[in-house]
């Protein structure tokens, strides 16, 4: 196995884990450069096992032995060991959650080919929360969601904070990023999909009313909390749906929302 250990922040062959916490730097730097990072030991196997490639590992040395299989399966991807302090000041925040690796970011899937046999995917719209991003991926996975696709203004679903909060779930839901918003739902519906906005119109239907008529194919367009969803995207849809609350509530958040709709939205058969 190739071991190097760090003895200073400033070492080039760990630029891929430096300033971590700069959220725009690295939104932009890392799908341009084809990486990303895997935060935790979890979060490493799944990216692995969903065949993904590692660049390098990241860790402190007392998790060596915890990784010691994975080491012994990629032996020719270098593992960069410092001290807590060390490692600390290159990515700018204490490691906690064992290792990291800088992952290759595996190639765009096709829309027409993500689209082929899915019968439920939901579209983000300028969901720019890493959080929400993550959470919504996770329920996706969870509920059976054949696929997620972003807007080009989303947040990225393979930044660190995205895939932690998924728990590494990410890796399982084929997603893709739309070229042209809203323009691209016409591709959907071209494909057979009911596009539907969970949106609080005046027209919205309960998601139970929806839920009963059991769609074939049916993309739910999820928007951005705080500023909603565009008029644009209103004009692009299908029809809007809700789920129904007490009085004094007018919404959940986007990511608790997602769930309780994939799960009343399920295939009925």
């Amino acid at each position: 196995m190739s071991f190097h250990y760090l003895e200073s922040a400033d070492d080039p062959r760990v630029a891929d884990y430096t300033q971590l916490t700069d959220v725009h730097l690295r939104k932009l730097r890392e799908p341009a450069e084809g990486m990303y990072i895997a935060e935790s030991s979890r979060v490493l196997r799944r990216a692995l096992a969903a065949g993904h490639r590692p660049r390098s590992f990241f860790l402190a040395e007392k998790w060596l032995k915890d990784l010691a299989d994975v080491f012994e399966e990629y032996p020719d991807v270098p593992a960069y060991i410092g001290s807590a302090a060390l490692l600390e000041e290159i990515t700018g925040f204490h490691l906690h959650r064992g290792a990291m690796a800088a992952m290759h970011r595996p190639a765009p899937v096709p829309l027409p080919e993500l689209l082929a046999d899915a019968r439920r995917i939901a579209v983000l719209e300028d969901i720019v929360d890493h959080t929400n991003v993550g959470a919504i991926f996770r329920s996706a996975a969870a509920l059976g969601l054949d696929a997620v696709l972003v807007s080009p203004r989303c947040g990225d679903p393979l930044y660190r904070r995205s895939v932690r909060v998924s728990m590494g779930t990410v890796f399982q839901v084929p997603w893709a990023r739309l070229d042209t918003w809203p323009g691209e739902l016409a591709v959907l519906k071209e494909h057979g999909f009911l596009v539907a906005a969970m949106e609080l119109t005046p027209d919205a239907v309960d998601v139970d009313v929806l839920a009963a008529r059991n769609p074939e194919r049916l993309a739910l367009v999820l928007g951005t909390e705080g500023a909603g969803m565009s008029e644009e995207t209103l004009a692009a849809v299908d029809l809007a749906v809700k789920i129904p609350m007490r009085p004094g509530v007018d919404s959940l958040n986007v990511a608790a929302a997602s769930a309780v709709a994939f799960w009343e939205l399920r295939p009925r058969d």
